[in-house]
């Protein structure tokens, strides 16, 4: 009963939410900011949708992971950060508005790669004769769901009753990030007992992906010289992923309990790093940033 009560009801209404919320900080100019930062928002797209799950593939056989905790880490990385890293990059004093634009890009974007992604791995990972058969087509409708109608809403109350969408974007932070804990703790909890033969187990790969991915977005920033605060904010969107869409699909969709350990560990980890991020980052002061011009 617990298990049916946390998939068919808590987890979907803590994504609507989660999403709902960030659908009422978008605007259509945020889908269109590509144009204003062309090198800062496709770095941060590459990054996101090509080497994060890369490195979270090199990271399964580097630990050597079970195979359901491999497939983990990579719905985790074929995931990327929506809300929190918005709040987190804010908060470590980044270029928010790329920020908001990554998220708004990304969160298209998922609706396709993530299916392909979690079939490859289930292919890859899983011995023949135990594969959890995926179909892609009705994940793809069902992630669109999930993430397209909650974020359009948002949006659409925004435009329709701007102050009440901005009274309202505070509010729903909150009950995002205390839905976001709920989520993470109760994936946690059903592990309890296996929880530190999990942590030994995984979260070495999860420290190591989260630490490399920031690293990935930081240096790859300055390398192509973008502003530091582009820099701080792609480090970002690159290491803080969606760990209660990740959660979601272990659960909901694959149905399977193993692999929503590795995105509830990442997710308490990610924490501690975007704070840590947050600190380094939040009282700097950035020489004034230039407008990049397509």
């Amino acid at each position: 009963m617990e298990n049916s009560i946390i998939t068919t009801l808590f987890l979907p209404l803590a994504l609507f939410i989660i999403m709902l919320g960030m659908g009422l900080s978008l605007i259509p100019n945020d889908f269109r900011r590509i144009l204003i930062y062309p090198k800062a928002t496709l770095t941060g797209v590459i990054n996101q949708m090509v080497f994060v799950p890369l490195l979270g593939f090199a990271t399964t056989f580097i630990f050597e992971i079970s195979p359901e905790h491999a497939v983990g880490v990579m719905l985790l990385a074929a995931c990327p950060g929506g809300a929190t890293s918005n709040l987190i990059s804010n908060l470590a004093n980044g270029d928010l508005a790329l920020s908001i634009t990554l998220t708004a890009i990304s969160s298209l974007l998922t609706i396709i790669t993530i299916p392909l992604i979690i079939n490859f791995s289930l292919e890859y990972f899983i011995a023949e004769g135990q594969q959890i058969s995926l179909d892609v087509p009705k994940t793809i409708l069902q992630l669109a769901v999930v993430v397209l109608v909650p974020i359009s809403i948002g949006m659409f109350i925004r435009y329709k009753k701007l102050a009440f969408a901005q009274r309202m974007e505070r509010p729903v932070k909150i009950i995002s990030a205390v839905f976001l804990t709920l989520v993470i703790l109760a994936a946690v909890i059903r592990q309890w007992y296996e929880l530190p033969a999990a942590i030994a187990a995984v979260g070495p790969a999860c420290l190591v992906l989260n630490l490399s991915t920031m690293a990935l977005g930081f240096i790859s920033s300055l390398l192509l010289r973008l502003h530091p605060k582009q820099a701080v904010t792609i480090s970002i969107e690159s290491g803080i992923q969606n760990g209660t869409l990740a959660i979601a699909i272990a659960l909901g969709i694959l149905n399977n309990l193993e692999m929503s350990v590795a995105p509830a560990i990442y997710s308490l980890l990610m924490f501690l790093t975007g704070g840590l991020l947050a600190t380094i980052f939040g009282r700097k002061k950035f020489p004034p940033a230039q407008e990049q011009h397509a």
